[in-house]
């Protein structure tokens, strides 16, 4: 973590963004949702699939824009089975996607503060980066066990932050006056499980699910997106489909939310 840390609630609204795979594209329909209710987030904190997203809202794009650019980029048909030493697949195109269309090289050109959460292998402790390049802490926060490369960083090898911490609240905590979590991985009865990947897919799935309840009491409006079940980590192929239940369903939780506390930080487009 950046040593300058912010006084106690600096910013007024701090969102937390699970991980997810392809089911992270939810979080774009509850960042469009959020902006029709004039709910701005002053800082945020992703892991994963929330981290990349979070990324590139703070990087200036509009939800709309970013699920537009994974669609045209095909994002995880640029994932392809290999037979490395450390993972099943590899994910070179994911890299180049963030490598050519984030903006920002570094954390401090986005426009807002963005913490992501990473796995440290070699401590076993979730480190929450927040400074200096960008592109190596995305991937690293995003890299399944055993299904993707770990990255080194530092020396240190860092996969999936969802591994210890799937509702990155804690960096929030203590800097916002009101925090957003949303969750994109509703438990879900899995029937038919086939061949390795899948049963890896699973096997972490259920790990993200379990760390990320204890996390919840310290939401102030937490957001989970029910209608995902069954989305795959990398059916990026039902894109329109899980933005758009992630939009239904915070406006939904929205309507039926007193927002007041939550609103006067609006920005101007």
């Amino acid at each position: 973590m950046n040593q300058n840390e912010p006084n106690e609630s600096s910013f007024g609204l701090g969102i937390a963004l699970s991980g997810g795979g392809a089911r992270g594209l939810a979080h774009l329909g509850v960042l469009k949702a959020l902006r029709e209710y004039h709910l701005f987030p002053d800082i945020i904190s992703g892991v994963s699939a929330g981290a990349i997203g979070g990324a590139f809202y703070a990087d200036g794009y509009q939800p709309e824009e970013i699920l537009e650019l994974f669609i045209e980029e095909k994002l995880f048909h640029l994932i392809h089975v290999t037979f490395p030493k450390e993972g099943l697949l590899k994910a070179s195109g994911f890299h180049e996607l963030i490598r050519n269309h984030l903006r920002a090289k570094n954390f401090e050109d986005l426009n807002c503060p963005l913490y992501v959460a990473a796995t440290n292998m070699n401590t076993g402790k979730i480190e929450y980066f927040n400074q200096g390049p960008l592109e190596e802490k995305l991937i690293a926060s995003s890299s399944i066990p055993v299904l993707l490369n770990p990255i080194k960083i530092g020396g240190n090898t860092y996969v999936d932050g969802g591994v210890v911490d799937n509702l990155p609240v804690r960096p929030l905590k203590g800097k916002c006056k009101k925090i957003i979590g949303v969750n994109v991985n509703p438990l879900y009865e899995e029937k038919n499980i086939k061949g390795i990947i899948q049963l890896a897919e699973r096997t972490f799935y259920l790990n993200i699910v379990s760390n990320s309840r204890e996390h919840i009491p310290e939401c102030d409006l937490y957001i989970e997106i029910k209608g995902l079940k069954g989305y795959g980590v990398f059916e990026i192929s039902k894109a329109r489909q899980i933005f758009n239940a992630g939009y239904r369903e915070t406006v939904q939780i929205l309507k039926n939310t007193d927002l007041k506390d939550f609103q006067g930080n609006e920005k101007e487009e």
